[in-house]
């Protein structure tokens, strides 16, 4: 029996989004430029669910954070499209930042990773290595 798109000369388009191994990483490595960093994603857990907090907040919420790298980190946020920063020009300034409406979707993949690691079996076999021995238990 012949399939029905070779009958009519069709050629379904793959439904894959990235339909090689090399252009998923490519896309994995583009996603976590975009999530790099010790303080990026702790920023955004304190950022979901709507909330709009000036950067003092930010600072206190995030201990052990410099003052110049959480700049940077925000900097970088928004840069990529994820965070919104509002300045508002008043005396004395406030500046605010909320998760732009792309980057709040971000929300229930996140919520997916930490459930995929509360689930990690704590019987799990090392993986072998390439000369076939196992590897030590991490």
């Amino acid at each position: 029996m012949t399939r029905t798109d070779e009958n009519v000369r069709y050629s379904p388009k793959s439904k894959d989004r990235y339909p090689t191994p090399s252009a998923g990483a490519a896309g994995v490595e583009n996603v976590l430029r975009m999530l790099e960093g010790r303080w990026k994603l702790v920023i955004l857990f304190h950022l979901f669910g709507g909330k709009v907090l000036r950067f003092s907040e930010l600072e206190r919420q995030t201990p052990g954070i410099s003052q110049k790298m959480l700049i940077q980190q925000l900097r970088q946020m928004e840069a990529d499209g994820i965070v919104r920063r509002i300045v508002y020009h008043q005396v004395p300034p406030r500046v605010e930042y909320c998760l732009t409406e792309w980057g709040q979707t971000l929300c229930p993949a996140l919520d997916a990773l930490l459930t995929w690691a509360e689930n990690k079996p704590e019987n799990t076999e090392p993986a072998p290595t390439p000369d076939g021995t196992a590897s030590p238990p991490r």
